[in-house]
């Protein structure tokens, strides 16, 4: 039997064909997205479902997609998506991470265009019966100098359009690298040097705990009299009350916005202010970006559905149906080696070196090193996966190296990762046992054998009497039960590193304690997508 594909968003009937041509049985119902009770009822009968951002899979309907396999966004934000949901039910979800860059580059331009010359309001004055010439002063881009928050695929392709435009840009971007920046032709700065220096304002980076609010009054309060801010990327980046209150004071000049915290956006504090433009979240809508989008996404599921090949996940790897049983857990070491390396490094990255060992060399190291990219950068770019993560790596400027070698040690083979950055030199390496499960064997060349758990916490300190103990009643204190701890250590009183398994997240207050010893010189709290 067919695999039956349900397109419940406005795909072009060109994505809708593919599907058809590749033999899937598709069902293109458009507006049935917005009919959730509908939706509900009949989604079990599905192995796959193409969406754009009016169907919400949310873990309700998911809980009833008994056959579902795959769910297939055309376009890069998954927001709609409850992601935990489908990886628990085995559900892969796809997205289009690169069809509409260029789509929202050239938004944002437009946005700062009319927001500099006050563009909407001149327009609806004028047609209005008005001729207000004296009320528009607009200002020049020539010679002023750009701020952008994130010099990813988007943001470097709005840098581009604004070195064209003869701005002066400047880049705040943790993994972007002085040679990357220089390549571009912009300033890499740090966010309160763009802040004070800034004339424009443009947000390209994905929603992150460390990205929400990197706009709230604090920061606003350090920009430049005059600033205008433009977001084009996710609602939420920017505080929209702390902002309608510094454009009102006169702080900010203007604004120009395609994203909000809450969508569909039917009242916000941006709204009716003067030099204020807003659209309805339009970077992605063009034709071409849409078309190149949903005939992405048709190829990417119909590829899925009928050989098993996975192309652009947000929760699996991309592997090919024949190596996905050897490679699964090896992939899954990799992605714990690149998480606890995203982890625990604070300063941008320069260089990544990956050594495949031993059984570990023969196998795809392609994937595998995908994997390990996709685990550093998640930290900071939540929807990277495996294919996005290498473009990304190159992009940034980010000097990738990878060695294999025969079996050198006791274990058949290992992996490690060795990451260098402005600051210092970090290595972890693990390996999997016959179990099928991670393990650290190594950390900053100190050897150790410990699982890999949900939530683990990493201590670095001083080889010193009384440490296990001190860590042991911290937690304890706090409340916090440990399921596992592993040390080890280079020499007596030099380094040594600790990592404790515990059943929940800790609290930063209980790491402020764990800090308080002068003997510890970090303590990380990691989490890892384990069973």
């Amino acid at each position: 039997m067919a695999p039956r594909v349900l397109v419940s968003d406005a795909l072009s009937e060109a994505a809708v064909q593919i599907f058809k041509d590749r033999g899937i049985d598709v069902d293109f119902q458009p507006k049935l997205g917005k009919d959730k009770e509908k939706l509900l009822e009949i989604i079990g009968q599905y192995d796959g479902l193409a969406i754009r951002s009016a169907t919400k899979a949310t873990e309700k309907l998911i809980e009833a997609a008994t056959n579902l396999k795959v769910i297939g966004r055309a376009g890069i934000g998954v927001d709609n998506v409850d992601i935990p949901a489908a990886s628990r039910r085995g559900i892969i979800v796809m997205n289009t991470p690169f069809g509409n860059s260029i789509t929202t580059a050239e938004h944002a331009i437009s946005l700062m265009l009319a927001v500099a010359r006050q563009i909407p309001a001149a327009d609806a004055s004028t047609q209005a019966g008005k001729w207000e010439k004296s009320k528009f002063m607009g200002v020049e881009i020539t010679g002023k100098t750009l701020g952008v928050i994130g010099a990813g695929n988007i943001g470097s392709i709005v840098c581009n359009r604004a070195l064209g435009l003869k701005m002066n840009v400047i880049a705040f971007d943790p993994f972007l690298s002085q040679d990357k920046a220089e390549k571009m032709g912009v300033t890499k700065v740090e966010l309160d040097e763009l802040l004070a220096k800034a004339d424009f304002i443009t947000l390209h980076v994905p929603m992150t705990d460390k990205t929400r609010g990197i706009l709230n009054a604090e920061a606003l309060a350090k920009t430049k009299k005059g600033v205008r801010i433009i977001n084009c990327a996710r609602g939420g980046l920017v505080d929209e009350a702390a902002l309608a209150e510094a454009i009102k004071s006169g702080h900010v000049a203007g604004a120009g916005f395609d994203v909000f915290e809450t969508e569909p956006a039917t009242e916000s504090p941006l709204f009716g202010l003067e030099n204020v433009v807003c659209t309805p979240h339009l970077g992605a809508s063009t034709t071409e970006a849409q078309e190149n989008v949903a005939l992405q996404v048709a190829d990417q599921m119909s590829d899925y559905l009928l050989k098993g090949a996975v192309t652009n996940a947000i929760n699996m790897p991309s592997i090919s149906a024949d190596e996905a049983p050897r490679l699964k857990p090896v992939i899954k070491l990799a992605e714990v080696l690149g998480g606890f390396a995203g982890q625990v490094t604070e300063s941008p990255i320069k260089q990544v070196e990956v050594l495949y060992d031993g059984i570990f060399a023969d196998m795809n190291t392609t994937a595998l090193t995908s994997a390990m990219l996709a685990g550093l950068l998640r930290p900071v770019v939540a929807d990277v996966n495996m294919v996005s993560a290498p473009i990304m790596v190159k992009d940034k400027g980010i000097i990738l190296q990878e060695a294999k070698r025969d079996k050198s040690g006791v274990y058949d083979g290992y992996i490690k990762l060795t990451i260098t950055t402005e600051k210092q030199t970090r290595s972890v390496a693990g390996t999997v046992f016959s179990d099928g499960k991670p393990r650290f064997i190594q950390i900053k060349g100190i050897n150790m054998d410990a699982d890999v758990g949900r939530h683990m916490i990493y201590i670095a300190n001083t080889d010193v009497p009384g440490m296990i103990g001190f860590m042991g009643s911290t937690l304890g204190d706090a409340g916090v039960n440990i399921a596992n701890f592993q040390l080890g250590r280079d020499n007596q009183g030099g380094d040594a590193i600790a990592l404790l398994y515990v059943d929940e997240e800790p609290k930063q207050e209980v790491l402020d304690k764990l800090l308080a010893n002068p003997a510890i010189k970090q303590a990380k709290p990691l989490e890892f997508a384990v069973e």
